[in-house]
């Protein structure tokens, strides 16, 4: 929409940025051993009895994720056919996704709804159209912090999910370092596309509000952000930059933010071992039922 300015996924530079992130952090394969670990079971308690099953991904950014997710359900229901509906703002990284799946050969036979748009027009487009296509799994992973009402966005997305289906918000978790960084600088840090941060702790007291039965999992992170602390290295400047959604940010703040920044991310979101410093990059799984 020509109005809309505010960016809400990852375009342009900030693709990179976010796909260098996810080198250095390990976040998709933590995220990942705990998916392995409680989606089967999940799924087989609503999806005993299906003939199909249509699976909705919100924010799925490049697949990478997504694409394991069905590869899964596709091992746990060997029999069903599965459909998958992605929404995802990003054009550039929802043509990454296509490359992935064009070369993961047990997709094939999946057919996809690709629906690039932000997941606030999606909601708007389904409403419009009133005739709401229902879903069996919906996962939202890592996107919350971007949609502007969570209590409105939790209560559309479960209304999609079909009898017996699972709601599956990956969010960072409460007391974390993300957490610590985000709010304790939160008037330096939510200017841009993020302008009120959300942990598990927001993201649990919506789901109690709106008095949703659900479940939450640990998923234990940390990442060596030793780097950040050598403003020649870029390795540490790329990974300063996108803990703090900048471009720059060595340019982006003043002397005084930059050094109590830096200052709390190693005493206060890391663990020190071995002279590197481990942010605490710890998420939560929240599965929500029907």
């Amino acid at each position: 929409m020509a109005a809309e300015t505010k960016q809400t996924c990852y375009e342009g530079s900030s693709v990179d940025s976010f796909q260098f992130y996810l080198e250095q952090s390990g976040e998709h394969e933590a995220m990942l051993q705990c998916v392995r670990n409680i989606l089967p079971g999940e799924m087989k308690r609503t999806g005993a009895d299906r003939s199909s099953l249509d699976v909705l991904g919100v924010g799925s950014g490049g697949g990478e994720m997504d694409v394991q997710m069905l590869t899964l359900l596709q091992s746990t229901f060997p029999a069903v056919p599965i459909s998958a509906d992605v929404v995802e703002g990003s054009s550039k990284l929802v043509d990454n996704f296509k490359a992935l799946v064009a070369k993961t050969p047990n997709l094939q036979t999946i057919p996809f709804a690709w629906h690039i748009m932000h997941s606030g027009d999606y909601e708007k487009q389904v409403k419009a159209k009133g005739d709401m296509k229902k879903f069996d799994f919906i996962h939202m992973i890592q996107m919350i912090y971007y949609v502007d009402n969570l209590s409105n966005t939790i209560k559309f997305f479960h209304s999609l999910l079909k009898n017996n289906g699972r709601l599956m918000i990956i969010v960072e978790s409460k007391n974390g370092g993300w957490d610590t960084l985000w709010k304790t600088y939160q008037k330096d840090l939510c200017v841009d596309a993020i302008t009120q941060y959300r942990s598990s702790a927001e993201v649990i007291a919506c789901v109690k509000s709106l008095g949703l039965k659900y479940e939450e999992h640990a998923v234990p992170n940390a990442f060596d952000i030793t780097e950040c602390f050598n403003p020649n290295s870029q390795t540490g400047v790329r990974l300063l930059n996108f803990m703090t959604a900048r471009d720059q940010f060595y340019q982006s703040f003043t002397p005084e933010i930059r050094a109590g920044i830096l200052d709390l991310l190693r005493n206060k979101c890391s663990t020190e071992k071995d002279g590197k410093v481990f942010f605490n990059s710890s998420l939560s799984c929240i599965f929500i039922h029907t």
